[in-house]
């Protein structure tokens, strides 16, 4: 399918045909994608849990209500967010930079390239993601806010600033998997509907993780599932040329 193609095809299907399994390869092909999908600054705070065992699949289906897009659904996806591993994912990607700076750049720049890597995930990404009871955001907040008054700066930096950057990051890995899954005939339905906490022990997660999406996935049953014609707001309301 073409890219609107599948935009068109992909719908919120809240009711799935339970005679039609899903390929888990596939699935997890698909997953594999999302991790394609644009993050900020190439941080990759998130992890991805493929649900396909029925018995976890009820306990799950129950933690988001009992949804008849999960009580149907053949396997689920949870998307989470990771804050936490920011020092870990800074590690493997300057180790990564090290090589790929030097078979890339060009000779006379591969120095300055690499001190400049190494200042912005050694110092300023643990600076940036570090948590220390809202004090040390607190702190970010005043500095950039400072700053920000003698030339352009960034000041949404706070705790609270930060979880929303890798929830929004993890979104678009989200919207990435609901395309790839599209693009091969499968049905996605993303949820907010859930007791995370409930989620969160039967996934095992530490505490300071953070569930940013369920999606349910398996192959809708003609119309069933799907609310009729798809809303959308009038175009000429959401578009502002300037």
């Amino acid at each position: 399918m073409s890219l609107q193609e599948i935009l068109e095809y992909r719908r919120s299907v809240r009711y799935f045909d339970e005679s039609k399994e899903l390929d888990t390869e596939k699935v997890k092909r698909c997953i594999e994608l999302a991790t394609l999908a644009p993050n900020s600054s190439n941080m990759q705070l998130w992890e991805f849990y493929h649900i396909t065992d029925s018995e976890i699949l009820k306990k799950i289906s129950h933690a988001c209500l009992d949804q008849n897009a999960t009580k149907t659904a053949k396997q689920i996806v949870v998307f989470i967010t990771r804050r936490d591993l920011h020092r870990k994912r800074s590690k493997a990607i300057l180790e990564f930079e090290k090589e790929n700076i030097a078979r890339y750049s060009p000779p006379e720049k591969q120095e300055r390239r690499w001190k400049d890597r190494q200042i912005y995930y050694n110092r300023l990404m643990p600076f940036m993601y570090s948590r220390f009871f809202r004090l040390l955001g607190f702190f970010r907040k005043i500095l950039a806010t400072s700053i920000s008054l003698f030339r352009p700066m960034v000041t949404s930096v706070s705790e609270s600033d930060m979880r929303v950057v890798v929830h929004k990051t993890c979104g678009l890995a989200a919207q990435t998997f609901m395309m790839a899954m599209a693009e091969i005939g499968y049905d996605t339905c993303p949820l907010e509907g859930f007791d995370s906490r409930r989620v969160q022990k039967l996934l095992k997660l530490p505490c300071s993780a953070e569930i940013n999406m369920v999606i349910p996935c398996g192959i809708r049953k003609g119309t069933r599932g799907i609310w009729g014609e798809r809303f959308r707001v009038p175009f000429e309301e959401v578009y502002k040329n300037i």
